[in-house]
């Protein structure tokens, strides 16, 4: 009976110590990791450039809850080992509160149980595999943003409403995890939205190959009414400049989910006619934020600042941050406190909703985000040197996303056709 008293009042006054305050810093270290270098770095250099002007911004207003925040950036283009070893290093001996990773979903599977081991909290800030929560439950990680499927539904929802007597499609996607994790889930959502379908190729070239003329022959040979590639950053770019000068990009309709990013770098390259998919509503054009002056400001001082308009890894970065200080300032009003616990963060994040740069995200209670889906047509626009957007669909993120504690792969195969008709799908086009 003693013993049984004294394990509840030990268990009492952990609670209450878990319950506490933390000692509010000096500073909130945050470690973030992207690509710095390598072909991936046309993609995350803009996310470190998103989170120095997002950083700058929030310290000129006071910081979080009066603390000021600094970052150390970490190159996930330095290979597996490092990118691990110095992860470790920022949150042991940098003593990071928050940690941001990662760009990779091979990076976010491999970080997330470090992030458990070490006990730090860890934002998800762009990766997009399904697997991590679906196969795991985790207490320290949060995505901030939809991961694959709701792409890859919404991308196969777009092409059936707006292509829908295609009859043949061919695959072009890179050769690892999420490459194949990508096309798997787009063909499973557009089987069952058109049973019909006949796949005529499936080709995964390497990640990063400097070289697709394989894979462009392939596509001539066959003459698909779809091409579908999932491919992002400087693989997509090359693919896309080697097809151009081939003469293929006019031949059937290409599909590239992830390919917002892009659109700016690719100039004259991109025609008329391709499906682009923006990782979530992220567009520098946005239909529905024309007036919105936040919004316009950001999109002119990043410009101003890097030359080029924002793509998406900057509105994740933007969501990642703002969740991060939304989390923060709910804890501590939560809890009553100056500064909140590990815990008591954790614990905001959970159904929170917050703002980045577009619409409302909302974090479900399995720490997966709702991010809406934006899609459009590429049109040649004389006032831009590069492809724009039309006929743009916006799908919000609870239609398109994996219900909390089923498999996206499962999940897909129960789909139905009426789907790309639902009311609550937004239509835009450009002479709005």
């Amino acid at each position: 009976m003693i013993r049984k008293s004294i394990g509840a009042l030990c268990a009492a006054m952990l609670a209450a110590s878990s319950s506490q305050a933390a000692e509010k810093p000096k500073e909130l270290v945050i470690g973030i990791t992207t690509f710095l270098s390598g072909p991936a770095s046309v993609f995350g250099v803009p996310g470190k450039n998103a989170a120095d002007m997002m950083i700058a911004d929030l310290n000129a207003k006071g910081g979080i809850l009066g603390v000021p925040v600094r970052s150390i950036v970490i190159d996930e283009g330095a290979g597996a080992n490092q990118l691990m070893s110095e992860y470790r290093r920022v949150v042991l001996n940098e003593k990071a509160e928050v940690m941001f990773a990662s760009v990779s979903s091979a990076n976010c599977l491999a970080l997330a149980p470090v992030a458990e081991d070490l006990e730090v909290p860890n934002i998800l800030w762009d990766c997009s595999s399904p697997r991590i929560f679906e196969d795991n439950k985790y207490k320290f990680n949060v995505r901030t943003q939809a991961h694959t499927g709701a792409e890859m539904l919404a991308a196969a929802l777009y092409l059936v409403k707006n292509k829908p007597n295609f009859k043949t499609v061919a695959g072009v996607n890179q050769d690892y995890a999420a490459g194949r994790d990508q096309w798997a889930l787009f063909l499973t959502a557009l089987k069952a939205l058109k049973p019909d379908v006949q796949v005529v190729a499936e080709l995964f070239p390497k990640f990063g190959a400097p070289d697709y003329s394989t894979e462009i022959s392939r596509i001539q040979a066959l003459k698909p009414d779809v091409i579908v590639n999932t491919s992002w950053g400087g693989d997509l770019d090359t693919f896309v400049q080697q097809a151009a000068a081939r003469g293929a990009m006019t031949q059937g309709t290409y599909v590239f989910p992830l390919g917002e990013s892009s659109l700016e770098r690719l100039g004259n390259a991109l025609p008329a006619g391709v499906v682009i998919g923006a990782r979530g509503d992220h567009y520098f054009d946005h239909p529905k934020h024309k007036s919105d002056a936040a919004f316009q400001d950001f999109v002119k001082r990043y410009r101003e600042k890097t030359g080029s308009y924002p793509i998406y890894p900057v509105f994740h970065m933007s969501q990642a941050m703002s969740a991060m200080q939304k989390a923060y300032e709910k804890a501590a009003v939560d809890n009553k406190v100056p500064w909140p616990s590990k815990e008591q963060l954790l614990a905001a994040f959970k159904n929170l909703s917050f703002h980045g740069l577009t619409s409302e995200v909302s974090i479900r209670d399995d720490s997966q985000g709702l991010e809406d889906q934006l899609i459009g047509t590429t049109v040649r626009n004389p006032a831009f040197n590069f492809a724009t957007l039309d006929n743009i669909a916006i799908y919000p993120g609870k239609l398109v996303t994996t219900p909390i504690g089923q498999k996206s792969a499962e999940w897909l195969t129960k789909i139905k056709s009426d789907l790309a008709n639902d009311p609550s799908i937004e239509l835009f086009s450009a002479k709005q």
